[in-house]
């Protein structure tokens, strides 16, 4: 009876030791899975604020480079409070990363002496005051570090997008400086400048003013109303009915900037899993957007090659008179936007955008939304100053290296008849616009040559 009970009673123990060492795994496991949560939360806090850091310090950099260029006091004035805007707002971002270096104290004081010495040039300008030589200087000056601490950070974008560096790295206690650690970590250099400017699929880079595309008034979209049936006879001559396996209708799209009809179409050999998609409006029965998408090995054709078949692909659309403008490569596709032009005027407004293959030229995607709200021939008078009298409003140290006319639209939904100058100071590209009425510096817009393309800022 004794053995019974010691029996029992040492099964009992076990029974409770097992049950606590349940508990501990249970609750141990639990514990490192919150713990594991809360680092991944943690440093998807530390990769956002990264990433906005690095858009404001782009942001900061074409700018100041802009203020250099600038020949007005109002439009210097304007781009002088962007710098200041900006460079707060690159602060705030530089503030919330777990780096605590001399570097990264220098990088934050630079920033702040940059926010308050173009928000003081600013009101300078403000006042009607021009900008001093040194002023100048001070300027091109800060202009130079905002490009090394954007390269940098580009650089550390890299490595830690291919895992060569890691935020855990960074955090080390060390002497090693933070730019230190960056060039120890790699040694390869960030040319690629797509990371700068966001991440841009198919036909998502309008180029310059294209955040105006759209107008109450659909001046472009000529012709009456269509019903289903013909909208898919549209598609037929688009892309050729020998071409589409099936057409599937999405129904009626009434509440965009245009009414259309949307539609889902397998293309013949192409992959089923993934068919174009068709947008044709309601009115008149024009492709709004088309958007294919497919697998591309190799790179045959260069832009100019592209642009030849763009440009006759348009032509046999009936759009005529169209010029490239910007284009961006990407995935084995080049997207070109096309500007209308009229009497050697580019009118920027009317905007086609167009997505080919380079490595047969076949379209994978149109889209005119800037063209059907906007198109339609203008009435373009006589400027009242000359091309001589605009160059006298640029800034005296842009080397101007090609010129031209050309209709711009503005915030408040008109347009302007500028003369466009494009040029160069130090190694960047501009170009300003000039009001071809009243001599006023309108706009001053940043070239940006990447190995994908030329955009623009």
């Amino acid at each position: 009876m004794q053995n019974f009970i010691k029996t029992l009673k040492e099964n009992y123990i076990y029974g409770i030791l097992l049950i606590l060492i349940i508990i501990s795994i249970v609750f141990g496991g639990f514990w490192y899975k919150e713990k594991q949560n809360h680092t991944i939360a943690v440093q998807n806090q530390y990769n956002l604020a990264f990433y906005e850091l690095i858009d404001y310090m782009q942001n900061v950099k074409n700018y100041l480079a802009k203020s250099i260029i600038s020949g007005s006091n109002e439009n210097e004035a304007e781009t002088l409070m962007h710098v200041w805007r900006e460079a707060n707002l690159a602060q705030v971002y530089l503030s919330q990363l777990p780096i605590s270096s001399n570097e990264l104290s220098q990088t934050a004081k630079f920033l702040n002496q940059v926010s308050e010495y173009s928000y003081s040039l600013s009101h300078k300008n403000i006042n009607g005051e021009d900008l001093t030589d040194e002023e100048l200087d001070n300027l091109t000056t800060l202009y130079t570090y905002s490009q090394d601490l954007t390269n940098i950070l580009n650089q550390l974008s890299e490595d830690m997008y291919n895992g060569r560096i890691s935020w855990k790295e960074l955090t080390k206690d060390t002497d090693l400086s933070f730019a230190q650690q960056v060039d120890n970590l790699s040694t390869s250099s960030f040319s690629n400048l797509d990371s700068n400017f966001g991440e841009y699929e198919g036909l998502i880079y309008d180029g310059a003013y294209s955040e105006h595309i759209e107008s109450a008034e659909k001046k472009g979209l000529t012709g009456e109303e269509i019903d289903e049936k013909k909208a898919e006879e549209v598609i037929n001559n688009f892309i050729g009915k020998n071409r589409i396996v099936k057409i599937n209708s999405l129904g009626l799209i009434e509440n965009g900037n245009i009414p259309v009809y949307e539609f889902s179409v397998s293309i013949k050999d192409g992959n089923p899993d993934n068919p174009a998609n068709i947008s044709v409006s309601k009115k008149g029965g024009h492709i709004v957007l088309m958007n294919y998408n497919r697998d591309i090995t190799a790179e045959t054709l260069s832009f100019e090659d592209a642009d030849k078949i763009g440009l006759e692909f348009l032509q046999s659309r009936g759009i005529d008179n169209m010029k490239s403008t910007y284009y961006l490569k990407q995935g084995g596709a080049i997207t070109i936007n096309y500007a209308y032009t009229q009497d050697d005027v580019t009118i920027y407004p009317d905007l086609i955008k167009l997505k080919l293959a380079l490595d047969n030229g076949e379209i994978l995607g149109f889209e005119t939304t800037g063209y059907l709200n906007n198109h339609t021939v203008r009435s373009i008078n006589t400027p009242k100053i000359t091309l001589e009298e605009a160059k006298g409003k640029l800034n005296k140290n842009l080397e101007i290296t090609s010129s031209g006319m050309a209709i711009i639209p503005t915030e408040w939904k008109t347009e302007i008849l500028c003369y466009e100058f494009k040029g160069k100071v130090d190694n960047t590209d501009f170009l300003v616009y000039i009001n071809c009425d009243t001599g006023k510096e309108e706009n001053i817009l940043v070239i940006i040559n990447t190995p994908n393309g030329i955009l623009t800022q």
